[in-house]
């Protein structure tokens, strides 16, 4: 079952990295390069802030102009399964032109549409348009580049596995994603998700921060061992809660 409105509003009150120091505490996955995209890209509307949906998922060729010989169906028949997923919804869009940029799937049309469907923004591993629009439009974007012409782009594959920048999502996965990256969270991962990471952001702040931000008017040996100690206490307190250290 999807998460709730109000625990999908806490998760977007935090970023991306402290999501991600949750997410490693409860996953029995490997942290280390699992989950969050392997290969640059850019928030183009940072100051949006985060964003948190579920995964509707779609393929993308600009390039090629008969690829989709009824582009008004093809059109019509994704919008419908972007309609059906429950939101809110994050659009992950392959562009199989890649690394070339051929041409752009959003711009001000597209954005207006796919937020009246419940999305709140995409991940895309190819191009945009239209910027100011998007951002009038209340619709953040994560892509890797930007683009002028929408060349021939129209939904190719739609509500299947994608891989963007270096990482595969599943339709209907929840996506939490910043200026830093984004992270595709495993779906047996989801219930524990809000809990474990509101627990570490404050685990960091009771003990390593404080004890860095607390070295006025001690010795370089005594901010040291303070550190040295705060560590320990860091580690023991993710022990004691999730059964494993987590790193620091």
């Amino acid at each position: 079952m999807p998460l709730s409105h109000e625990n999908l509003l806490m998760l977007k009150r935090w970023n991306t990295p402290t999501i991600y120091n949750g997410w490693e505490q409860i996953t029995k996955r490997d942290p280390a390069g699992d989950g969050f995209n392997l290969e640059p890209t850019r928030d183009y509307m940072p100051e949006m802030g985060p964003m948190v949906g579920y995964a509707v998922t779609v393929k993308i060729q600009p390039s090629k102009k008969d690829l989709v010989p009824d582009k008004a169906h093809a059109w019509s028949e994704y919008r419908e399964y972007v309609a059906s997923v429950e939101g809110p919804k994050i659009v992950v869009v392959q562009d199989c032109d890649k690394p070339n940029l051929v041409g752009a799937f959003w711009g001000e049309v597209n954005s207006n549409i796919h937020r009246a469907l419940g999305c709140v923004g995409t991940i895309i591993d190819g191009a945009i348009r239209d910027l100011d629009e998007m951002k009038n439009a209340g619709f953040k974007a994560l892509a890797r580049g930007m683009c002028v012409g929408h060349a021939y782009s129209v939904p190719v594959e739609w509500g299947g596995d994608v891989e963007v920048f270096g990482r595969p999502v599943k339709s209907g996965q929840l996506v939490h994603a910043d200026k830093h990256g984004f992270l595709a969270i495993p779906p047996e991962d989801e219930e524990g998700l809000l809990e474990a990471s509101i627990f570490m952001d404050k685990n960091e702040c009771d003990t390593v921060i404080r004890s860095a931000r607390s070295s006025s008017g001690k010795t370089t040996r005594e901010i040291l061992d303070s550190i040295n100690d705060a560590g320990k206490e860091f580690k023991d307190a993710a022990s004691k809660r999730f059964g494993s250290p987590g790193e620091w």
